[in-house]
């Protein structure tokens, strides 16, 4: 599949394993547990609680594991996106040294479902190289070392170079026992054995309304009502508060390539540079027994403040190339979200502000396989009134006093969205408007979300984000709205697709593309009166 043309990109994974269809929940339910979302935080949350003996559903609002697990790379590691001296920062010697322990006991976990459940996903381990070529910080591995071995990860080694034969990456931390696997087809295996254990999954089921306490329900956008004794919310980012985790964590757009390359080119491994943007390789068997796939990601961004996300792209193409001269061509091109929380640590238990039985997981950091079986594991004995040791590394409600430096840049990033609602911004000419593009304009007080459909029909509606009214932008890429300020995500349509926004963008009316229509034909006529009046103007003599 040649990719680089198409919108709404999909990944390797999306493309090679075909998604079972799930039924729309039509009537109310009770149960023990409400999972809302079916990434590998449900679905692993669902599956630890039925076999703890609970009845469990899981709500999807589109497909089946249809969000960000499908947009993965799936690195399941112990060598963090937050250096290791990072967390010490923030947590101390003690939170690294849990950091270390449970994303270890993650991969330990993982590994342990598919061999007792027999799961065929390609699960291998592999060993993880840092390396920090060009970066200016010329102690980083030292640090990372040191801070490394602090924190229990004895097996970490510095070695001179990674095994990787195209370009020297110079010096670079080993990391042992690390692992990959092919994350649908872990997914699905999973949902299967949750339906044969008597758990019920829904998909096309949109979450409006969680209230916890003691006559816990969820609510669907149909007005259908789960009862339910605990509800956990895995929905990358919460979809059930407003403030509470929004102003803890930021939204950040990931860029992923894949590329051929002959097998064995590439020494098997999990790859990783030190820069801002970094970069992260692995491999992926190809269609075609002499190939293989090379997964390069990177270039991050803010999600929503980057005019031309394409650009990106070729950023990574061109820095994939410099580096493996063997790939040829790209024939995967995706991205996904990334939600970063200000101290390095996911949020991952009692959802703050709320009840005690309405649980999230979230600020995955990067660290999404992880870091989202680490929730389902805490929440899992936090449910079954357990003792758990990490749960005050990863609670929710945790304020980082040395982290309010990060606190207030990313949240005066957020401030400074806001402004879009002063801007200019003028109504374009639509007949240059690409079909399958979209734009914002100003209309009088409101802001205005306008796109071309492929066939050259215009759609309106209001730019303004359900979630807090950020002025959403144009994602040429993924064909999205994007919410600058906290993420939330629509369709070209202005169906939301992703939260903390749990409703769709407001449709404007159809007479309003009549009036829109008047305002274009009035602007013209009144620039071919105002050059007629020129033309036909008198000349002055004197």
């Amino acid at each position: 599949m040649n990719s680089s043309n198409s919108g709404n990109s999909k990944s390797v994974w999306m493309t090679t394993q075909k998604t079972p269809k799930f039924s729309k929940l039509t009537q109310d339910l009770s149960v023990d547990i409400c999972v809302v979302g079916s990434g590998i935080a449900g679905l692993t949350s669902a599956y630890l609680l039925m076999k703890e003996g609970k009845k469990v559903c899981v709500l999807e609002s589109l497909e089946l594991a249809s969000g960000q697990s499908a947009r993965t790379t799936a690195h399941f590691v112990t060598a963090l996106d937050d250096r290791y001296f990072e967390i010490e920062k923030y947590h101390g010697e003690k939170g690294a040294r849990l950091a270390a322990e449970s994303h270890r006991a993650a991969i330990a976990r993982v590994e342990k479902i598919v061999r007792d459940e027999n799961i065929e996903c390609e699960m291998q381990h592999t060993n993880g190289y840092l390396f920090a070529q060009n970066d200016p910080d010329t102690d980083v591995l030292k640090k990372e070392l040191d801070a490394c071995l602090r924190a229990g990860l004895n097996d970490v080694q510095l070695v001179d170079r990674s095994p990787i034969e195209s370009f020297n990456t110079g010096p670079c931390l080993k990391f042992s026992n690390q692992m990959q696997l092919h994350p649908m087809k872990y997914l699905l295996a999973l949902a299967e054995i949750i339906v044969k254990g008597g758990g019920l999954i829904f998909t096309n089921t949109h979450v409006k309304e969680v209230h916890g306490g003691e006559e816990a329900f969820v609510r669907t956008e149909d007005g259908k009502r789960i009862l339910c004794d605990s509800v956990v919310v895995a929905t990358n980012t919460p979809v059930n508060d407003l403030f509470a985790i929004h102003t803890k964590q930021a939204p950040y757009r990931t860029y992923v390539l894949g590329m051929k390359v002959p097998k064995g080119s590439v020494p098997h491994g999990l790859y990783w540079d030190t820069l801002d943007p970094y970069h992260y390789i692995r491999l992926e068997k190809g269609e075609e027994a002499a190939e293989e796939i090379l997964i390069v990601g990177g270039e991050d961004h803010k999600t929503g403040q980057d005019d031309h996300p394409e650009i990106r792209f070729l950023n990574l193409e061109s820095w994939t190339r410099e580096r493996f001269p063997m790939a040829t061509d790209v024939v995967y091109r995706w991205s996904g979200q990334v939600m970063e929380p200000v101290d390095g640590m996911a949020y991952l238990g009692h959802n703050p502000m709320d009840k005690n039985n309405v649980f999230i997981i979230t600020g995955d950091s990067g660290n999404g396989m992880t870091h989202c079986t680490i929730g389902a594991m805490l929440i899992a004995d936090q449910i079954m009134e357990r003792e758990n040791p990490w749960e005050d590394l990863y609670k929710p409600n945790r304020i980082s006093l040395k982290a309010t430096p990060e606190f207030l840049k990313e949240n005066g990033n957020v401030a400074a969205q806001y402004a879009d609602w002063f801007k200019a911004m003028p109504m374009p000419h639509f007949n240059d408007l690409a079909p399958g593009e979209g734009t914002v304009f100003r209309d009088g007080l409101r802001m205005i979300a306008a796109y071309k459909t492929e066939d050259g029909k215009m759609e309106y509606m209001s730019a303004t984000c359900t979630h807090l009214a950020g002025v959403v932008h144009w994602n040429g890429v993924e064909k999205s709205w994007d919410c600058p300020c906290h993420g939330s995500r629509f369709d070209a349509h202005g169906n939301v697709i992703e939260g903390p926004a749990i409703s769709d963008l407001k449709k404007l009316d159809t007479s309003h593309e009549e009036v829109l229509n008047e305002k274009v034909i009035s602007r013209k006529q009144k620039s071919n009166v105002e050059q007629n009046i020129q033309k036909d103007k008198p000349t002055n003599f004197h």
